[in-house]
């Protein structure tokens, strides 16, 4: 009955199917962040689970600060990727595919989608333990070369991720405005970020409290939320919450030099040659971003490009006229750029 309830609720001609999955790999978070998650499924009009057809795969991620109830939120004249691909596969537009929405939700807003001491293996949580239970619940094609991620944002780098340290798991990928060339992009939020933790003198922990207590949330608090989860991802001291390194000095704001390089481990842009050697195993590396995007990964996606094409990656990189934000619309292109190349 939930499911059809969901499905009537957003218009659909296929099912929005919701479940709650148990991980083992989130259990050891430092934040108290649920291991109990819900995990969306979209199925396409037709789909029929007692039938012979067996569809493609196509796994999708957030972005910082969001989760699957956002995701999933619709409103007059306002879309969610759900109701665009459901109407893009009932027209006969974009091929009939398996959707799976997941939450990757945490305290600090995200987990960058990476195994870390501070959020728990969150990658092995997406890439084994989601996988298996969906080839396991449905009519899915039960092979790499039928699975795909895709992700905007923090999303978008989490995707690149993912694809290239489980290769065996997913053979395509789709980055929208993702993270990326952090030697451009990350910087220009250090100074902001450096003033929200000010404010709390320094404590991260006061600082995290002070914002889910506070009424309203400025742009500098966004950015040092963001600076939080990324430390928390990619610069954990320990598994104890907030025992984590930023790229400056608290006080002062000076970068880190040796705190950054770790940070450096995780961009796509400074890929290593097993990292590269894994993507280049991809039938697609998908890459799509605004030109006048806010934070700069119209920049970050155009360099990314041209190192994976160097390495050998089948690179397809797009631009389009707009920003980082409302940018919903762009997943149906990635979709559909991701199905062209997955077995049918």
């Amino acid at each position: 009955m939930s499911f059809r309830i969901w499905s009537d609720l957003l218009g659909l001609r296929g099912t929005l199917e919701l479940h709650r999955l148990r991980s083992a790999a989130l259990a050891t978070n430092a934040f108290g962040d649920p291991c109990d998650r819900i995990v969306g499924v979209y199925l396409p009009p037709g789909y029929d689970p007692t039938g012979s057809q067996r569809y493609d795969t196509i796994y999708c991620l957030h972005g910082h600060g969001s989760n699957l109830a956002k995701v999933l939120s619709a409103a007059p004249w306002e879309r969610n990727l759900v109701q665009m691909a459901d109407d893009a596969m009932e027209r006969g537009t974009l091929r009939r595919a398996i959707l799976v929405l997941v939450d990757g939700a945490t305290r600090l807003g995200g987990s960058q989608y990476v195994d870390s001491l501070q959020n728990g293996s969150v990658a092995q949580y997406i890439a084994m333990e989601i996988v298996d239970e969906i080839d396991r619940r449905y009519r899915s094609i039960r092979r790499s070369s039928a699975r795909a991620i895709v992700g905007k944002s923090s999303g978008g780098i989490g995707a690149i991720h993912l694809a290239a340290h489980f290769p065996e798991r997913f053979s395509a990928v789709a980055s929208i405005a993702g993270d990326g060339y952090f030697r451009l992009t990350m910087p220009s939020l250090f100074p902001s970020a450096q003033r929200a933790f000010e404010r709390s003198g320094g404590d991260l922990a006061a600082f995290v409290g002070a914002i889910e207590s506070a009424p309203v949330r400025g742009a500098e608090d966004f950015s040092a939320l963001f600076i939080l989860a990324c430390a928390a991802a990619y610069s954990p001291r320990s598994a104890r919450a907030f025992d984590l390194d930023v790229p400056f000095d608290l006080q002062t704001g000076e970068i880190d030099d040796a705190v950054f390089a770790r940070w450096l481990a995780y961009d796509p842009t400074e890929y290593d040659a097993p990292r590269l050697s894994a993507l280049a195993r991809s039938s697609l590396c998908y890459l799509d971003a605004g030109r006048s995007d806010e934070f700069g990964l119209d920049i970050a996606a155009r360099t990314l490009a041209g190192r994976l094409r160097e390495s050998g990656v089948p690179v397809r990189s797009e631009e389009f006229v707009g920003g980082h934000r409302n940018t919903t619309g762009r997943y149906i292109g990635a979709f559909s750029a991701l199905l062209e190349v997955l077995d049918r």
